[in-house]
């Protein structure tokens, strides 16, 4: 087997959008593209804390460039952290110096205060602004790169709303409660998400973990999250990957196309190679490296795990190599980030005529 296919074979080199564009059409274009979703790693290449990092939508920028210039990452990642948007319904935000900011206390402690709860306005939510600066500066900078918003999933917001204990009781115990707060996040998730849009983002990243069969059973994601999911994801005004953040979905794959989502992030957890066969060129997939192994992975294994990820999914397109939760961890090196990247440049280029010559794909 030849380690590198003669020049003359490969296929014409496409801008970052024409190659998702491509595989989003089930068609192969130059190579697999890939999608590092950085946030704090940013912060490093600047040399600031993640807070101050954070704090500035320029930095946020700045951060992404190059970051897409070291990595070859076929998107710019507008994620700042998770806990933002329950920041603009008023709770707390802890940061941490090697870690993502997480939420302080639940928001809501009494379930019936739920009643009083508004939705947040966009427009009055300072973090949230300077999402929106972060991404329509990325826009101004680059038309050539798909920029990647991210909304919470109204059925998966609660976790950090309520504390996981107290979302089950409301979920099980309080129906009615329950209806009203997926209303309100309903509202707020459409409106977060459009915004972006508006900014200047291609596609928004739909996060609802609890709608993976690792939290929720399938017949409970198909009477609850499915349906939040349809309703919602029909209002966003732009194309929609739903990621469960690393949770499983291979016993529910086949309902994820009636939610209007195109792309669905998978975990390291499922068998590529059986989701691909499953999604049957209607969904595209994103993942599915494991970015904690990452952590200790050398050379060797991220070149491995990036030949598995692609021998099993990356046939025929519909694939974009990524990580398996939606944010590669802070402790993963420069080195490791640069070894998946160089993997993908030999091992990603179309025809991937080398998989059925390499056994070592399979082991």
């Amino acid at each position: 087997m030849t380690s590198q296919r003669p020049a003359s074979q490969l296929s014409p080199v496409m801008t970052s959008l024409q190659r998702v564009l491509t595989t989003l059409g089930q068609s192969e274009p130059d190579r697999v593209p890939l999608f590092l979703l950085l946030t704090m790693h940013g912060a490093r290449e600047l040399g600031l804390s993640i807070h101050d990092y954070f704090a500035d939508p320029q930095h946020v920028i700045e951060g992404q460039w190059r970051m897409r210039l070291k990595y070859r990452n076929d998107c710019y990642y507008a994620f700042f952290y998770a806990a933002i948007e329950t920041k603009a319904w008023g709770a707390e935000v802890i940061y941490l110096d090697n870690g993502p900011p997480n939420c302080g206390g639940p928001l809501v402690r009494d379930l019936e205060s739920i009643r009083q709860l508004q939705p947040p306005r966009v427009a009055e939510s300072p973090d949230l602004r300077r999402v929106l600066d972060a991404i329509a500066g990325l826009r101004a900078r680059d038309g050539a790169t798909p920029i990647i918003g991210v909304v919470m999933a109204p059925f998966s917001l609660p976790v950090m709303q309520l504390g996981f204990e107290r979302y089950l009781t409301l979920l099980y115990e309080h129906p009615e409660l329950f209806d009203h707060l997926m209303r309100l996040n309903e509202v707020f998730c459409v409106d977060w998400a459009n915004a972006q849009l508006k900014a200047g983002a291609t596609a928004i990243c739909y996060f609802d973990p609890v709608s993976s069969q690792t939290i929720s059973r399938p017949e409970d994601f198909r009477r609850r999250g499915k349906v939040i999911a349809t309703r919602t994801i029909a209002q966003i005004q732009g194309p929609v990957a739903m990621h469960f953040a690393s949770g499983r979905c291979v016993r529910i794959i086949e309902d994820l196309p009636a939610t209007g989502a195109a792309v669905i992030g998978v975990s390291a957890d499922d068998d590529l190679g059986q989701l691909k066969r499953a999604a049957a060129g209607q969904l595209t997939l994103l993942g599915n490296l494991n970015g904690i192994a990452m952590r200790t992975w050398d050379t060797a294994a991220a070149e491995q795990a990036v030949k598995q990820a692609i021998a099993a999914a990356g046939p025929g397109g519909g694939f974009i190599l990524s990580d398996n939760h939606g944010e590669i961890p802070f402790q993963v090196p420069e080195e490791t980030l640069l070894a998946i990247a160089d993997a993908v440049e030999r091992w990603g280029r179309y025809p991937l005529d080398w998989i059925a010559q390499d056994a070592t794909v399979t082991d």
